[in-house]
């Protein structure tokens, strides 16, 4: 399967600002790239690419004043397959984790784990350790989170989305994520493409997506508790802690946002005539 990824996002700026953006597809899938996948700056801007401590692809660049606009379309190959599941998955003593993924037991901005612990116990202490477990996780707050954009706060935090219980796919993966750690179970947030691909096309305009992952039987696993379906063609941007960690753009000043599109589409492109365009799914 090919996807056509991209984005096209606006900005007034009142003043000269440095930005750093995490709008490059992850490492981990840049031999699936099909074609460069590099932001492009206008008016033009030199952009240097730099990887972060958690082993994202940033680009940092130098916004001018006026009008600035940041986009890019690449090509990726997909599997085509839904995200893996294992219900056999086992936990991992914390005494075997490697050091790196301790981090992702602790509290964090958007992420209090000290004060769901009581709560994470009570929920789920009877549920069968592992794979199970996280399961049960996403089927609560799947379930006790009503999803609406018009819900959407930047500052809401997992344990204000407890107490809510409204939110946007952000605040479902951080309540999922912080309700995993106190359970002592390794969890991280996620950002990226998710398109209508082997599902209903949304009436909602696409955006960029948050899911979780959960560290079982020595390796990372998708979990989605906004959805709760394994999807198709989930293409991963970045990972971090929390949604603080990976921001599809930071500011160090002022830049007002005025257009956000974001493309994520299949392409069919072994029946398409050379001379034609892409079709889209």
């Amino acid at each position: 399967m090919l996807i056509r990824l991209g984005y096209d996002i606006q900005f007034e700026v009142p003043a000269d600002v440095p930005i750093v953006g995490l709008v490059s597809v992850h490492p981990s899938r840049f031999l699936d790239l099909r074609e460069p996948d590099e932001l492009t700056v206008e008016p033009a801007t030199p952009v240097t690419c730099y990887t972060d401590s958690f082993g994202n692809r940033c680009s940092r660049f130098l916004a001018p004043k006026g009008t600035v606009r940041l986009y890019n379309s690449t090509l990726i190959e997909d599997s085509g397959a839904p995200d893996p599941v294992d219900p056999s998955a086992r936990e991992v003593p914390i005494e075997d984790l490697p050091q790196e993924i301790l981090t992702y037991l602790l509290g964090s901005r958007y992420c209090e784990v000290d004060l769901l612990l009581n709560t994470a116990s009570q929920l789920f202490a009877g549920v069968p350790r592992g794979w199970p477990r996280v399961q049960a996780v996403c089927d609560w707050v799947h379930n006790h989170i009503t999803f609406g954009y018009e819900h959407a706060r930047s500052t809401r935090t997992a344990l204000e989305a407890f107490n809510e219980r409204v939110g946007v796919c952000r605040d479902f993966q951080h309540l999922a994520v912080t309700l995993c750690r106190c359970l002592n179970i390794p969890a991280r947030y996620a950002t990226g493409y998710l398109g209508d691909i082997g599902v209903p096309i949304s009436d909602c305009p696409m955006d960029f997506s948050a899911w979780f992952e959960v560290y079982l039987e020595n390796r990372w696993w998708t979990f989605d508790a906004r959805h709760n379906v394994p999807r198709i063609g989930r293409v991963l941007m970045a990972t971090g802690r929390d949604a603080g960690d990976v921001a599809i753009t930071t500011s160090f000043g002022a830049a007002y946002l005025t257009k956000f599109d974001v493309v994520t589409d299949e392409v069919f492109s072994a029946v398409l005539d050379p001379m034609s365009h892409s079709a889209k799914s």
